[in-house]
């Protein structure tokens, strides 16, 4: 849980939705073809489950006010990396802002493959 104080009170706000928050944002952004599990957690329900998990290769963790995000991604061949990272960094930072009010610090991204 992230908790964190407004005017009105304390609001708590549950990792997996922050997760599948972020998921449906960076798995939209041009270029990105995929994310890659980045826990034991995950590549567990990996091998298990049949489909593919919203919130795979997401990791959130508590940083003072505000939030990191670290992501493990695969990309399209071809495509400018750096590109791609930006626009998911921006993205991100902006979702989570207007979403949930908290600010995110930092984004993490690691491209862990390139598809054709």
């Amino acid at each position: 849980m992230i908790t964190y104080e407004t005017r009105i009170g304390t609001i708590e706000i549950s990792e997996a939705y922050l997760s599948k928050l972020i998921g449906h944002e960076v798995t939209s952004c041009f270029g990105v073809v995929g994310m890659v599990p980045s826990s034991s957690k995950q590549k567990i329900f990996k091998l298990i489950s049949k489909e593919e998990a919203i919130d795979t290769g997401i990791a959130i963790r508590k940083d003072g006010e505000g939030i990191n995000v670290e992501l493990h991604i695969v990309v399209t061949y071809g495509m400018n990396i750096n590109a791609i990272a930006v626009s998911i960094t921006e993205k991100v930072q902006y979702v989570v802002k207007e979403a949930t009010g908290i600010t995110v610090n930092r984004v993490i991204v690691k491209v862990d493959g390139i598809k054709e």
